[in-house]
């Protein structure tokens, strides 16, 4: 039987329509290990660490699908809610299109200043070829990865989660196929230019599939087609999707920050353990991102249809859930640390030993990660841009900057990994409060 949005949500039904975007985050972040661990084993720990300096950029630059994709949600939902369906689906089509154009631009900006970047982050020499090289290459279809990103919110606002899944294991297993040819099967000198054009190529069947889905006749709540532009509903879909454009730049340029501090306390070995952290946490993370992406249309609908009621449901039971994912993946952490660090850096003992170390005092944070993600995403929901831009600015902002700044003065290396947990515990705090503080003006 189909869930709908205007559904009553009992734990069971709530965790039964947020389990494909559960698993799609999951899966997106499985593909994007594999990727890692084809660098690190096939093609070396310098390129490995090439990969995870630029990385954060190419994100920054793709966040634009974040913007329109979970902002736009918000409108959308709201607006279908309201009972309008045509004029939600004109907004849809608005946002997809936005999107396209303006990451065409933001894909030849960063292709054009790529070199002067990498080298402001400390890359020199081969470091920085091979990330030059990389990045230039997944800059050529970034287009199509924000339209991706995009898309893993609308398919569950158009009810067919189930179907982004499928799209998001198809994109994953091309890169998975495609890593498995290239790393493998060319000449050295061209292994990390074939790593480069496997994520490529799953980037365009994660952008492309949602494009001819939406645009051709479909039993979804939407459909793309003709529309107007709409600087108003572009201008609040920016605000609505400002916290998460908050949240990823601001993610990614604390990435470079703690590139950079690493540079300066562990050099390259310290950039490539912090690279297994990040492909590893991608999971964690994205079991309270996809959860996140699979309410909020439910908390967006019901916000415009009025129902109070339903509101402080969703919300509590949805911090309750936040507790038990993130006890369990705080304890998976620190089981899991050798094995993965052995699995991705296993060749080098050094290397392996403090990514190891550097992971059990990281692990910690995803105790208290999975309550700011929903917060944030909370309230993008409910149309406050503002409260869940505050949100994210704090917790990834604020909060890191100033622990990964301050902790490693006193603990040297550890002070960079134990700076995460600061500020995850921090940013709880202040959601809670926020969250208080909304009460009621929304009535949940």
């Amino acid at each position: 039987m189909n869930i709908k949005l205007s559904d009553h949500f009992t734990y069971k039904k709530l965790m039964r329509f947020t389990l494909p975007s559960i698993a799609m985050m999951i899966f997106t972040s499985i593909y994007g290990i594999v990727d890692g661990y084809f660098v690190s084993n096939f093609v070396g720990k310098t390129p490995f660490a090439a990969v995870n300096l630029v990385w954060p950029l190419i994100m920054m630059l793709a966040t634009v699908g974040f913007i329109f994709g979970t902002g736009g949600t918000a409108i959308v939902a709201k607006t279908m809610g309201e009972g309008d369906r045509e004029k939600a689906n004109h907004h849809f089509s608005l946002f997809v299109y936005v999107t396209f154009a303006l990451s065409v631009v933001l894909s030849v900006c960063g292709f054009i200043f790529m070199r002067p970047i990498a080298s402001l982050l400390g890359a020199e020499g081969e470091l920085l070829e091979c990330a030059v090289v990389y990045a230039r290459i997944i800059l050529a279809t970034l287009p199509f990865y924000a339209l991706q990103l995009l898309f893993q919110s609308f398919f569950v606002t158009a009810e067919k989660p189930q179907l982004g899944l499928i799209v998001t294991i198809s994109s994953g297993v091309t890169n998975m196929v495609f890593d498995a040819l290239f790393v493998l099967l060319l000449p050295t000198h061209l292994k990390l230019v074939g790593a480069a054009w496997a994520t490529s190529l799953s980037q365009v069947v994660g952008g492309a599939v949602p494009i001819v889905y939406f645009a051709c006749k479909n039993k979804s709540l939407l459909r793309l087609g003709k529309t107007r532009f709409d600087g108003h509903a572009v201008l609040k879909a920016t605000t609505n999707g400002s916290s998460e454009f908050m949240s990823n730049v601001s993610m990614s340029l604390v990435g470079m920050l703690y590139n950079i501090q690493l540079m300066k306390y562990a050099g390259e070995n310290g950039v490539a353990a912090y690279g297994v952290m990040m492909y590893v946490s991608m999971i964690f993370s994205g079991t309270f991102i996809g959860y996140s992406i699979g309410t909020a249309p439910v908390i967006g609908f019901h916000f415009g249809a009025q129902n109070k009621k339903e509101l402080k449901s969703l919300l509590r039971k949805s911090l309750i859930l936040m507790l038990v994912f993130g006890i369990i993946m705080a304890g998976a952490s620190q089981l899991l640390a050798w094995p993965l660090a052995q699995i991705f850096v296993g060749y080098d003992d050094a290397l392996s030993t403090l990514t190891t170390e550097g992971f059990r005092i990281f692990g910690l944070s995803f105790a208290f990660m999975g309550f700011a993600i929903f917060f944030s995403g909370f309230f993008t929901a409910l149309s406050d841009g503002l409260t869940s831009a505050a949100i994210s600015f704090l917790r990834t902002l604020v909060f890191q900057i100033s622990a990964v700044m301050l902790l490693p003065l006193i603990f040297g290396i550890n002070g960079v990994w134990i700076s995460i947990v600061v500020a995850e515990a921090m940013a709880m705090t202040f959601g809670l409060i926020f969250t208080k503080l909304k009460q009621k003006r929304f009535g949940y």
